[in-house]
């Protein structure tokens, strides 16, 4: 009898474990992971789009990582107060300019940036902003208008911001580009930062983009790594005479924690090839 209700205890214990073990999968699988990829409780519009570009080939190109709410005139103002130049569209002409610019190292701050495409259109607006003296290294963000309305009436853009590192082949067509860095979080906060300086934003808040990718490779087959949150400030009407220290929403708590630990791991990634 002892041995029969000592075996019946240790199966009851064992269930129990068995129980608790469920329980924590369904948790995690099924609620708090799907929360580090899906919050967009400041813009609840954007939460069906998907957070990707493709290029003109239909390859997954640059992930969303920027946004901005604010009219078309505002989007230049702010962009032009912040120190970004824009690009020229793709012609013959500015093709042969931006090849001189890189072949004999000459400036062309308003170089053309081949198109990337979301919700089946052409970016509205590119940006660059130099990192040396020819087009061969530059800051870029191209933004494409996500929402005619957000929640507070006014368009909502979502942009792709990332840094070139140098011009060479496409590791996926073979073509002509530029290359990448990895770290496509430090080209958003320089986006953000000099928006933040150019005293045009009213108040910064985050959302879900792509959700954290480590080994994520873009159009040209270049890798990137990300938390996968996308930065979006609210610009001024007008974009002037916005606060100095414009205030950033918090994000959930669950969202914070995860940044928190992905700052730990990003520290330890490599931004070159």
């Amino acid at each position: 009898m002892t041995n029969s209700a000592e075996n019946g205890t240790k199966k009851r214990r064992w269930f129990f474990r068995l129980a608790i073990l469920l329980l924590a999968y369904l948790a995690l699988a099924y609620f708090l992971v799907p929360m580090l990829w899906i919050h967009h409780e400041h813009e609840a519009g954007l939460a069906s789009l998907p957070m990707l570009t493709r290029t003109s080939d239909d390859i997954p190109g640059d992930p969303l990582n920027v946004g901005i709410v604010g009219n078309d005139e505002d989007i230049v103002r702010a962009m032009n107060a912040a120190g970004w130049f824009a690009a020229d569209a793709v012609t013959l002409r500015s093709s042969v300019e931006i090849v001189g610019s890189v072949v004999l190292d000459r400036p062309y701050h308003n170089a053309p940036v081949s198109p990337l495409y979301y919700l089946g259109k052409k970016e509205q607006y590119a940006f660059e902003k130099p990192a040396g003296r020819s087009a061969d290294r530059r800051n870029h963000v191209r933004f494409w208008k996500a929402l005619e309305k957000g929640d507070d009436g006014r368009p909502v853009w979502l942009g792709s911001a990332t840094f070139d590192r140098g011009v060479g082949l496409s590791h996926d067509t073979g073509q002509v580009t530029h290359h990448i860095d990895a770290n496509i979080d430090a080209e958003r906060d320089l986006v953000m930062t000099d928006l933040r300086k150019a005293n045009v934003v009213s108040k910064f808040f985050q959302i879900s983009g792509i959700g954290p990718t480590l080994f994520g490779r873009n159009g040209g087959g270049d890798p990137y790594y990300t938390d996968g949150e996308i930065h979006v400030a609210v610009l001024v009407p007008g974009a002037a005479n916005g606060p100095a220290d414009p205030p950033t929403i918090p994000p959930p708590s669950l969202i914070a924690l995860k940044d928190a630990v992905w700052r730990g791991i990003a520290t330890q990634a490599p931004s070159g090839p």
